[in-house]
């Protein structure tokens, strides 16, 4: 018989002495079996009901939702991390994430920090429609994009584009308001400055704390603004940081950024283990992805069977999880980046696309089962719920 190799560990003759110890003089918790998950569901719950108490203009284009619960102390949460919002708009249930822009060393709201989106159903939808003291029911507080002090440095070098900022924010908050030993280097890009969120304050905190250091870098800058021009490339940040030793680098924003500025980081030499990226949904314009086939138009229809005979129609420009949602079938989904892998299909007959970076498992890829929500069909298909 072999020896249990657990027995082996460094450390096992102690833990077994400790907890014959606990056994001999340790209290009985037997009786309180029953309240771990009502314990859990405070910090983990899958639904919460939002109250919008507030929403601030920032941009022409952006708007901050401030969300509280009228029933419940909220989550606590990392900086960095989102929420998901569950919806049903003009017949369609659908869900969205958003990153919180506010510090998690408030528990009294969240901030959510939304940019329209050109035809975007969901930021139109609650840019235009939602009002102080709507109710909207979202997830907990979800995602692994946050400042870890075990692996990650204490400098940290942020690099946003548009609506990408609003994790960043949250981080900054964290550290000016909690005095945190940590310093931050923001480069964020946008077209022109007056689509730049938070720009005033983020500027602001910059000339207060030593700490954080701000730089607004625009591609079409109005006459008269004080900022860099171009992108946020190689030579910039270097420029910028000088030495590339003992900081942590993270992104962002749109896919078109990560698909510059990670080159550009590997080309400084940056190790990949000191990349992080935030997940950003699926392109807007998905023919656009590398590798995408140029045979197949956006507009080509697309037929679905599922495996309880219903069929449907979709399109190659869409992704699995949209056209399911307008036929009003329900596939749970959080991230709708293609990490959470919460609405994964199993795909029996017929091709998808998934654009680079969606984060399938190896066994998921062998066994045919892909993330709906970034999944684009190419030619009929057959699928599993």
């Amino acid at each position: 018989m072999k020896k249990e190799l657990f027995k082996e560990f460094d450390g096992y003759d102690r833990i077994v002495e400790e907890r014959e110890y606990s056994r001999k003089y340790g209290l009985d918790y037997s009786a309180h079996k029953d309240l771990a998950d009502p314990y859990i569901q405070r910090l983990h719950p899958k639904r919460l009901n939002l109250q919008v108490s507030e929403i601030i203009n920032e941009t022409p284009s952006a708007k901050t939702l401030r969300l509280v619960s009228p029933e419940r102390v909220l989550p606590p949460f990392l900086a960095g991390q989102y929420i998901a919002l569950f919806l049903e708009i003009a017949g369609i249930r659908t869900s969205r994430p958003y990153s919180i822009s506010s510090p998690p060393n408030q528990a009294g709201y969240y901030d959510l920090t939304v940019r329209r989106v050109e035809e975007g159903l969901v930021s139109n939808f609650l840019l235009d429609e939602v009002k102080r003291g709507d109710l909207l029911q979202s997830s907990g507080p979800e995602g692994n994009f946050y400042y870890n002090p075990l692996f990650h440095d204490k400098t940290m070098v942020c690099l946003a584009g548009g609506s990408g900022i609003t994790p960043f924010m949250s981080m900054v908050r964290e550290v000016v308001e909690c005095g945190l030993d940590r310093e931050i280097y923001l480069f964020y890009g946008n077209r022109n400055l007056k689509e730049a969120i938070f720009h005033r304050l983020l500027f602001d905190l910059s000339e207060r704390f030593p700490n954080v250091h701000y730089t607004p870098v625009i591609e079409d800058p109005l006459e008269g603004n004080q900022c860099l021009v171009g992108l946020i490339g190689g030579g910039l940040i270097k420029n910028t940081l000088g030495e590339l030793e003992g900081k942590t680098f993270y992104l962002c924003g749109p896919q078109a950024m990560y698909d510059f500025c990670i080159p550009e980081l590997e080309r400084l030499g940056i190790p990949g283990r000191k990349i992080r990226k935030e997940v950003y949904g699926p392109p807007i314009d998905i023919t656009r992805a590398p590798n995408w086939p140029g045979e197949i138009k956006a507009d080509n229809r697309i037929r679905v069977k599922m495996n309880d005979g219903r069929t449907l129609e979709a399109r190659s420009g869409e992704t699995l999880a949209v056209a399911l949602e307008r036929q009003e079938i329900r596939v749970p989904t959080l991230c709708r980046s293609g990490e959470c892998s919460q609405c994964r299909v199993k795909v029996t007959s017929g091709r998808v696309f998934q654009p680079a970076g969606a984060l399938v498992r190896k066994s998921d890829r062998r066994f045919g089962y892909v993330h709906s929500c970034v999944s684009y069909p190419l030619e009929d298909l057959e699928i599993i719920l």
